[in-house]
């Protein structure tokens, strides 16, 4: 995957509203790496991409190397969660099912059998691990931006500025209570058309 200057437009309408220049980021969901490389591209110093399926995490570092930025990114094949501990993906999975499907913590072992354990990583981990400035976190995890911002939050109020999709199909639980816990901190507005279930929000931080 090659970017050219006429693609990144693809992307402006979700994270257009972030002005990269510069700044660190914390890439949750990076699947193949399509928004890691869209970040570089409008300017970010570093960007910590997290994806936890190893089929997208081998094409994630792939479209890396190809686009000859080993130096600005990070790539952890692991999921976003509020707490340490291992998840189950499934290998049969193929990207388009990967890009919807969210790695949450497994509690019992026996049910990661018959499918890959892969680690569940901190947001606190990830600061500590790569040492990257908490200018821009970024969500598209199917789900565990619920889990991050409602059981992790002193780490997510650590940044200056977040933009995340959300998924209430996943824990049934409605949007207004992720900005209920977010205006302690943020400013949020939603990205474009917002729907019940599903949309995009970006929060700049007040305090």
């Amino acid at each position: 995957m090659n970017y050219y200057a006429d693609y990144l437009s693809i992307y402006d309408d979700r994270y257009g509203v972030i002005n990269f220049r510069n700044k660190d980021v914390i890439d949750a969901g990076a699947f193949i790496g399509d928004t890691t490389i869209y970040f570089i591209m409008r300017g970010a110093n570093r960007v910590v991409a997290i994806e936890p399926h190893p089929k997208a995490f081998r094409e994630l570092v792939r479209n890396i190397k190809l686009n000859g930025l080993n130096d600005r990114v990070i790539p952890i094949n692991a999921a976003l969660s509020s707490i340490t501990g291992s998840t189950c993906v499934s290998m049969d999975l193929d990207l388009g099912s990967i890009m919807a499907t969210y790695f949450g913590p497994v509690t019992d072992d026996t049910t990661c059998t018959s499918d890959v354990k892969i680690r569940l990583i901190t947001l606190g981990e990830v600061i500590n691990e790569t040492r990257v400035r908490t200018d821009v976190l970024k969500m598209n995890c199917e789900g565990c931006e619920y889990d991050v911002i409602l059981n992790d939050y002193e780490h997510v109020r650590l940044f200056r500025e977040l933009v995340f999709e959300y998924h209430r199909w996943v824990t049934g639980i409605p949007v207004k209570e992720l900005l209920r816990v977010l205006s302690r901190d943020f400013k949020c507005d939603f990205i474009g058309r917002a729907y019940e279930d599903y949309g995009y929000v970006y929060c700049q931080r007040i305090t």
